[in-house]
């Protein structure tokens, strides 16, 4: 009698004591990115690249969580690829990498827990802060990819460029759908906020193409090429001053993923 009542009370309370744990999850992902800046105005969707990556979750009650992850991407854009008459005969593009850290906090819209009756579901917004690594490079008429950022396309000085570790502010949401007590399938979306408008190493104006040269020394020729690529396609349109790029709205990019996570339960029958 005395072991069927200790089990009878660690079922009814099974949903109470997990609902009140605090406990870790571990998780992976895997989607797509798009990107938004003076390449791409708006989020386009022409060139989807692919992203994912790992997180560790600490789950404080049913309704807040603190993540903390770790993402690698690829992003890209081209003016070739645009309708937009000016940035067809600009003819700029890149691409990048980006390694990305964050630190997060979760907000479960439903009190959020598997129980023994049904699985648990919710949607959930995210919100953060992020550190990211970036290395846009463009492909150049000799076949080689080369670093945008060292060739100071913009006329930077050397010493002056861009820095390539930047932070930004992560916005997303989506939904968590358990699959088993300790398995849940989540779907996500988010978007990225930058303070940096060099994602693209497109920002502010052409510069003077003597004054690139004289900066860059042997990579002279490949930095003032890549700097104005319009003689590629049409007539040359980088005169000094004219605009290159649109400073007054910063880069962006944005994932579409979906992930698989482990929860660490720990549950324990009370004292009898």
């Amino acid at each position: 009698m005395r072991n069927f009542v200790v089990t009878l009370v660690c079922i009814c309370s099974l949903g109470l004591t997990s609902s009140q744990a605090q406990y870790w999850e571990i998780g992976g992902w895997g989607g797509i990115s798009f990107y938004n800046g003076d390449i791409a105005p708006t989020f386009t969707f022409q060139r989807p690249g692919p992203a994912g990556g790992f997180f560790v979750r600490r789950n404080i009650d049913r309704r807040l969580a603190i993540r903390g992850g770790l993402m690698i991407t690829n992003i890209g854009a081209s003016d070739h690829r645009s309708s937009n008459a000016f940035r067809k005969a600009r003819n700029l593009s890149f691409q990048s990498n980006i390694f990305e850290g964050s630190v997060l906090l979760e907000f479960n819209f439903l009190p959020y827990h598997f129980t023994m009756k049904k699985s648990g579901f919710t949607p959930y917004l995210a919100a953060g802060f992020t550190v990211f690594h970036f290395n846009p490079k463009a492909k150049y008429k000799d076949g080689g990819w080369y670093p945008l950022q060292p060739l100071g396309t913009e006329g930077q000085a050397p010493g002056q460029e861009y820095a390539l570790i930047q932070p930004g502010i992560f916005l997303g949401g989506g939904f968590k759908i358990d699959v088993t007590r300790r398995v849940t399938i989540q779907i996500e979306v988010s978007t990225r906020f930058l303070f940096t408008d060099y994602l693209d190493d497109v920002s502010g104006t052409y510069a003077n193409i003597r004054l690139i040269e004289g900066y860059r020394g042997s990579l002279s020729g490949v930095a003032a090429s890549l700097s104005d690529r319009s003689p590629e396609v049409g007539e040359r349109i980088g005169q000094e001053g004219r605009q290159r790029g649109d400073t007054h709205s910063k880069d962006s990019y944005m994932n579409i993923g979906i992930g698989i996570n482990y929860s660490f339960l720990n549950i324990r029958c009370p004292a009898y």
